[in-house]
Order: structure tokens, then C-alpha cells, then sequence
């Protein structure tokens, strides 16, 4: 089994533990809307990448704690696309959940998928108890205010934030959730694999906000230009694009400088990479910054 099978079995456990007899029929449709077909999975990707760079034997609990920080990632984009933030009637180039199912539901579709998370993950750290507990704290810190994504969201309904301050909560906690628990799921010491996480989230985020100005709502799969619309800080409208393109490549040098020796280190700075690739690709620069120029793109 790979790591994108492991991914999606565990998010398929964790969504079938929610479903049975007697329950809502639309909630369950919706949740699944919600979750499958994903994204990239970069979270928990990072996760057991990191869980096998520090040597783990048994993956099932670093796919577990993967697993549940896509599910908290999914409640939040379930969340953000709501009339009450970005409005959003596509994501994953489909309708949203609250496009697809109404606004009612689709809030407590994001509820019912942080509940799961916690859920999926206590039960499979019952095999691994001395383990569980930080993995729980991580997760957590990841997700509520002051610093998580929660806090990121909040940002938003402030008069004012600092640009590094909201990137590193909207997007950064959870990338940095992703490279500590899984060290925590392997049993190694997770803090130095805090600064893989926050550059490799803080670069997402810009990504993020070049796509937003450059990329087409089709490739994208959501709609474009949502940061001028709300009014939301970007690297983009601060820096520029070429800036903002310069300003990516530097955070994913950072990220793969911070690596720590191991064993995996190889495989994991070709992973960041190859997700520099993708979320910047040299096409879309020549397109839209012709004048710069891309080391290592």
C-alpha cells in the first residue's frame, strides 16, 4: 500500500465511523461531497513523509493523524466558501457544499468533520496511548485560536492584520501540525520539524495568492480574484506578482534547507519540490512575470 491508498483509507474509516443506520442521509452525502474526491492531500503526505524520514516501522497511526488534519482542512474550506466569508459556489472545480446541499448543512458538515477528526485519531492512537496525547495537543493548537486556523479565519473580521501574522494562521498551523505529528507518530523528537511546516505553509499561502490573481477559475477548480473581493491581505497585491513568485521560490529554499539530517531527507526535499511544481508552475511565471527568473523551477 502506498501513502495516497493509506490517505484514503483512513479518511474512508474515519467518514464511515460517522454513518449507520438511522442518521440523515443528506448530512452523510454531504460530508463525503465534502471530503472525496480531494485535493492534493499535501498535509498528511507531509505527514507520513516525515513519519517515515524519522523511521517509522508502523504507519497506521501517521495516516491516522494525516487523515484527521485533511478532515480539519476540509471542515475549514467548507466553512470558507459559506455566503458569510468568500460566498463560493465551486470548489475542487465542483459546487461547494453549500452550493450543492444549502448553507444550513454545509455548517454542519464543517462541525461534523472536526468532530471526526478527533474521533479517527483518538481511536487509532488506542494502540500507541503514550502517543496519543501530543498528537491530540498538535492537532489542536493547529486548528484553535490563537494561532490556528480558526484564528485565521477570524483575521479576516479584524479592521487590520499583518500579512505574515494571517498566512501563518490561515494556511502555516496546519502544514505545521502536519510535519510535528509525524514525528509525534513516529516517536521522534517533533521540534525540529517545526520550520519544515511553518516556510512550507507560509509558501502555500502565496502560492495561494498568486493563483488567486493569475490562475483561471477552471484550472483552479474555486473562483479567482476572492482576496480583492474580501479585501484580504496577499503576498500578491503587497509584493506584486513577480515579487510574490520571488518571494515563494525563497520560502521553498528555506523549507528545504530546514530539513533535518535523516535518513528521508533526500526524499522529502524532492517532495517539496515537486509541490513547488505544482503550486507555481514555470508556465504560469512565464505567463504572467516573464521577467523572472525561477531557480530550481
Amino acid at each position: 500500500m502506498d501513502n495516497t491508498q493509506r490517505i484514503e483509507a483512513a479518511l474512508e474509516a474515519a467518514l464511515a465511523a460517522q454513518e449507520g443506520e438511522g442518521g440523515p442521509p443528506r448530512l452523510a452525502a454531504a460530508i463525503r461531497h465534502a471530503v472525496f474526491p480531494g485535493g492534493a492531500r499535501i498535509r498528511p503526505h507531509l505527514t507520513l513523509a516525515v513519519a517515515q524520514a524519522c523511521g517509522a516501522e508502523d504507519l497506521h497511526l501517521a495516516a491516522a493523524a494525516g487523515s484527521a488534519i485533511e478532515l480539519m482542512h476540509c471542515a475549514s474550506l467548507v466553512h470558507d466558501d459559506l455566503p458569510c466569508f468568500d460566498n463560493a459556489a465551486t470548489r475542487r472545480g465542483r459546487p461547494s457544499v453549500f452550493a450543492a446541499y444549502g448553507e444550513r448543512l454545509a455548517v454542519l458538515v464543517g462541525d461534523a468533520l472536526i468532530v471526526s477528526a478527533f474521533q479517527s485519531l483518538g481511536a487509532a492512537g488506542a494502540t500507541r496511548p503514550e502517543r496519543l496525547a501530543p498528537l491530540l495537543a498538535t492537532l489542536a493548537t493547529g486548528v484553535a485560536a490563537p494561532s490556528g486556523i480558526v484564528a485565521g479565519q477570524a483575521w479576516e473580521c479584524e479592521p487590520r492584520v499583518a500579512l505574515t501574522e494571517y498566512q501563518r494562521a490561515k494556511t502555516g498551523a496546519l502544514f505545521v501540525a502536519a510535519t510535528v505529528c509525524g514525528a509525534q507518530a513516529a516517536g521522534a523528537a517533533a521540534e525540529p520539524w517545526r520550520a519544515l511546516g511553518e516556510w512550507l505553509g507560509e509558501a502555500y499561502q502565496v502560492a495561494d495568492d498568486i493563483r488567486d490573481v493569475a490562475a483561471d477559475p477552471e484550472s483552479l477548480g474555486k473562483p479567482v480574484g476572492q482576496d480583492a473581493t474580501h479585501g484580504r491581505p496577499s503576498s500578491a497585491a503587497e509584493l506584486g506578482l513577480s515579487g510574490a513568485i520571488q518571494h515563494f521560490d525563497q520560502l521553498i529554499a528555506y523549507a528545504s534547507a530546514s530539513i533535518p539530517a535523516c535518513r528521508g531527507s533526500a526524499q522529502l526535499r524532492t517532495l517539496v519540490r515537486m509541490e513547488s511544481k505544482r503550486l507555481v508552475p514555470v508556465e504560469l511565471t512565464r505567463r504572467v512575470a516573464p521577467s523572472v527568473t525561477r531557480v530550481n523551477a
